[in-house]
């Protein structure tokens, strides 16, 4: 499920593969595996992904419906 969502969180938020990828400093073609569930996403990975849509890695991973962001203290 975690596939769908990242796919479509980055259409809601108008952006292309490319794009995500340099945020996460990764090639498209890595970013498009984590998309089609051909690859597993790293932690750190999945985190950067909740910042970057601004929501919580339990909503990527499917285990919510609310895309609740949680700002990191620091």
């Amino acid at each position: 499920m975690q596939y769908k969502r990242i796919r479509d969180l980055r259409e809601d938020a108008d952006m292309k593969q490319t794009d995500t990828a340099k945020m996460l400093h990764c090639s498209q073609q890595v970013y498009s595996n984590y998309e089609l569930g051909q690859r597993d996403i790293p932690t750190d990975i999945l985190i950067a992904l909740a910042e970057i849509y601004k929501t919580n890695v339990d909503y990527i991973l499917g285990l919510t419906d609310a895309k609740t962001y949680y700002k990191k203290l620091r």
